[in-house]
């Protein structure tokens, strides 16, 4: 299989979850969109590595729309992560001012802004907490075990400690377990000491553990708050030690969650001999 060459990339990461983003204004960019060529270009030894690639495209409505592709070729409606990412470039490029902006999601649109030179993005309300999901048993050392789907399908594990969490062997199992017929990551949170939350995520098309995962800190916090540990702010520590705060809002019977953390672009560059 060919991988086209020559096309222009940007790495960047949030808070350790690393993307390649394509500016596809101008075109679908078909060539390489295709599951096999992106988990080739994702590929951490043979292509340029990632967790995922995203493409940057117009919009009608918004100022601009994301599409988002996980490490093996799947479809992401949304990632946090992603987002945060996609507003830095899309301010970088030019496509958006110094003020609120909007953009599209397979999710569903997602306000953004820069709080203290800080990308911030609002999501969509979740559209399914459950506290305590009665369908998975909670294995030893357990604390609670809840669901949420905020724009991804979210698992919650309440540890004591992250450290010693199981997050690639029950992290799978939960991923997978036939409960859930889209699948779903598995989050495993703990509190600190500091009165933050250290939280480590195994994701679903990635089906390895990553060192971030914007949509499982916002799910953490929802299900937090509502275990009565947290108040409607959560910061939470991600396995690469940088950290994602997590704002809740309250009205109309909805929970809309605000998520900030870093976007940095690492390099620039364009695709070769893949």
């Amino acid at each position: 299989m060919s991988i086209p060459t020559g096309h222009h990339f940007w790495k960047m990461s949030g808070s350790g979850n690393d993307f390649l983003f394509f500016d596809a204004r101008s075109g679908p960019l078909s060539d390489i969109s295709e599951p096999a060529v992106i988990d080739r270009i994702c590929a951490r030894a043979t292509g340029v590595g990632s967790d995922g690639v995203v493409f940057i495209q117009t919009d009608t409505q918004q100022d601009f729309r994301i599409r988002y592709f996980n490490r093996d070729g799947s479809l992401g409606e949304l990632c946090g992560n992603a987002s945060l990412c996609s507003t830095r470039l899309a301010s970088e490029l030019g496509i958006v001012g110094p003020g609120e902006f909007s953009f599209a999601t397979d999710a569903g649109a997602i306000s953004a802004r820069f709080v203290d030179g800080e990308p911030q993005i609002d999501l969509q309300p979740p559209t399914v907490v459950t506290p305590d999901y009665t369908p998975i048993a909670r294995a030893d050392g357990e604390r609670r075990l809840g669901f949420a789907d905020t724009g991804v399908p979210h698992v919650v594990v309440l540890l004591d400690d992250t450290s010693d969490a199981d997050v690639l062997g029950r992290g799978a199992f939960l991923r997978n377990h036939p409960s859930l017929t889209a699948g779903a990551n598995a989050n495993f949170v703990a509190p600190a000491s500091d009165g933050t939350f250290t939280i480590r995520t195994f994701e679903r098309g990635v089906e390895a553990e990553t060192l971030a995962c914007g949509t499982g800190a916002v799910a953490a916090a929802i299900l937090l708050e509502s275990w009565g540990l947290s108040g409607p702010e959560s910061r939470l520590r991600t396995r690469s030690g940088k950290t994602l705060t997590v704002s809740l809002r309250h009205g109309d019977g909805a929970i809309t969650p605000s998520l900030s953390g870093e976007a940095r672009i690492v390099f620039t560059g364009q695709l070769a001999e893949i």
